[in-house]
């Protein structure tokens, strides 16, 4: 099984600009929402991170939008766990409009580790290699 989860997000008013859609950098302020959902079903919060050492800021961030959302619309945001080698964290995401089940937008997010002194990990740390192997996720 990969780790997914889903939460609803109602756009609030001030997430509209002048034309009543989600202005579009609001969509990433989602998909932030999302993964702190996300790690905290699986226990990988940014704090279980930051209490190993390390930070993990995002280095690639892709968005595909597809259909307008606007004020009061529910938001469906599901992030999934993409399993890869390496010293980083990947996901992609959907966000689909509830009411009619239109896929609003796709995205795909990675992060890098660095340690909390500012260092790039090329290594996986242990702390992550034991959170793929309890997920079933390890691919190294």
């Amino acid at each position: 099984m990969i780790p997914t989860d889903t939460i609803r997000i109602r756009v609030p008013f001030f997430d509209v600009d002048s034309i009543q859609m989600v202005w579009h950098g609001h969509f990433v302020k989602y998909l932030e929402e999302g993964r702190e959902a996300f790690g905290t079903k699986f226990g990988l919060e940014y704090m279980d991170i930051y209490r190993n050492g390390y930070v993990a800021p995002i280095a690639d961030l892709h968005l595909a939008y597809k259909k307008a959302a606007g004020r009061g619309d529910v938001l469906l945001v599901t992030t999934t766990y993409k399993p890869c080698r390496g010293a980083k964290l990947m996901f992609d995401y959907t966000v689909v409009r509830e009411r009619d089940g239109e896929l609003v937008l796709k995205a795909s997010t990675v992060q890098l580790f660095v340690t909390c002194e500012g260092v790039f990990e090329v290594s996986t740390p242990e702390f992550y290699a034991e959170w793929k192997r309890k997920w079933k996720v390890d691919k190294s």
